[in-house]
């Protein structure tokens, strides 16, 4: 599709002549029609709702921005359903491996690393450091405490390639008491990246001014290295070495992608992306055919980018159009979206997080499409043969609201909004006509008898 395919002009045409655009109710009506009302979190009807996604291998659970409460508070409602009931046992999210790491060691009550630091320290930690996944976390724990086979309980683990040196970190731990001749070998190649561990994105600058050929080739030889030894290792330390791989593995994906983000373009999205859709596939070989995964990630990374100016205009792909590629129907990808209310949000790049006022939605959106359908909060069933009159209604290309860690009211049009096909993007959407801010967890909320390996402890 090419980005003559968004014009005024195109999507006059192509409204005109849809199936059902000379029907009596308008379009807000319609969804209105085919909207599932939604229970309450704590009500078990709630997770049972999605009951329809629960033969999938795949479901990946979106957010129309990072700082909802209300998306967290749904994915974890969800999320807890589709354990407990259908036998999902990977929860794995945008976030870095070694961080989410240290979680996981605590849900599945696998010994805490000692040499880790505490996770989610770096920005935006309210990402994941708030109390809404402090509360799924201690589910996810009570839950596999009965569960006496480790591969049969529910991990939590990261999909994302940021935090360079936390990857490093658990590599070179690893190999430490596995081989220590190659934790020397390895320190050795990682050697060439020990000044940017800390401000990676500078290796990405240096590297344009320098020859970067060297470091590139010896943490791809470091991860090659690994992972053919992954049969002794794995006899070894069998539970760890998919923590040590897969961290291999992100060093040499995080060196590529602070390199290549200053040449601009499409190319160090790509890489993200891919780099977490091959997270998810090692992560799904590693526990086995039967194993089923639920994704948490920004709706821009789980609707599929082929149905967003994302791709038809930017060449940009995403884990969502991945997992359609890859999984087909056993990928469900559901999104979630607002009017408005509050989130949590910086103002610049690892600025401060603040509470802000998320203005209402634009009129020429999809989000305004759900507020005038007039229900508060709602599941719309995008499968085909579901409400196929209202698909094709909803294949006018109209804007979609996109927050990150970042909100500029002020700009919102150009940095928040996109153009989309709601109905090919996902296979369901979760509306909350108004939404509210997570609460990032501090140090106060550690309250008495929390235990010590809790992960998110000083």
């Amino acid at each position: 599709m090419g980005a003559q395919g968004w014009s005024e002009d195109g999507r006059r045409s192509a409204a005109n002549h849809l199936p059902g655009a000379t029907r009596k109710l308008s379009l807000p009506e319609m969804i209105g029609e085919a909207a599932e009302p939604l229970p309450d979190f704590d009500d078990p009807a709630f997770g049972a709702l999605f009951d329809r996604f629960a033969d999938r291998r795949v479901v990946l659970l979106g957010e129309a921005s990072h700082g909802t409460a209300e998306f967290y508070r749904a994915r974890a409602a969800i999320t807890r359903h589709l354990i407990e009931h259908h036998g999902f046992t990977i929860v794995a999210v945008e976030a870095d491996w070694p961080d989410a790491e240290a979680v996981d060691r605590y849900v599945r009550h696998r010994p805490r690393r000692t040499s880790a630091e505490p996770p989610f320290q770096r920005f935006p930690t309210w990402m994941w450091r708030n109390t809404e996944i402090a509360v799924l976390t201690e589910w996810m724990r009570g839950h596999n405490e009965a569960i006496a086979d480790m591969d049969r309980r529910a991990g939590f683990y990261g999909l994302d390639m940021y935090n360079m040196r936390g990857s490093i970190a658990a590599v070179l731990d690893y190999l430490d008491r596995v081989d220590p001749d190659a934790a020397a070998t390895a320190r050795e190649r990682y050697g060439c990246l020990t000044p940017w561990q800390k401000d990676p994105a500078t290796y990405g600058r240096s590297a344009l001014r320098r020859g970067y050929a060297e470091c590139e080739s010896a943490v791809i030889e470091q991860c090659r290295a690994l992972l053919a030894r992954q049969a002794d290792y794995a006899q070894a330390d069998g539970e760890s070495f998919l923590d040590a791989a897969q961290n291999a593995r992100l060093v040499a994906s995080a060196e590529r992608y602070y390199r290549i983000m200053y040449y601009g373009g499409s190319e160090s999205w790509n890489l993200r992306d891919t780099h977490m859709f091959e997270t998810l596939e090692n992560i799904l070989e590693a526990k086995g055919r039967d194993a089923k995964a639920i994704v948490w990630a920004h709706n821009s990374h789980i609707g599929d980018a082929r149905h967003t100016d994302m791709g038809a205009v930017r060449d940009e792909l995403n884990i969502g159009q991945l997992c359609r590629e890859r999984f087909g129907r056993d990928a469900a990808l559901i999104g979630l979206g607002t009017h408005s209310g509050t989130v949590a949000a910086a103002t610049d790049w690892d600025g401060d997080m603040e509470v802000k006022h998320v203005l209402p939605s634009r009129r020429d959106s999809y989000e305004r499409l759900c507020h005038d359908a007039g229900k508060p909060r709602f599941l719309l069933d995008l499968a085909p043969g579901k409400h196929d009159a209202l698909r094709r209604r909803l294949t006018e290309p109209r804007l979609e609201r996109f927050i990150g860690v970042i909100y500029r009211p002020d700009t919102e049009l150009w940095s928040h909004y996109s153009q989309a096909v709601l109905s090919e993007q996902f296979d369901a959407y979760v509306w909350f006509d108004e939404t509210e801010a997570l609460t990032p967890l501090g140090t106060e909320h550690h309250g008495p008898g929390v235990p010590d390996t809790y992960p998110f402890g000083e």
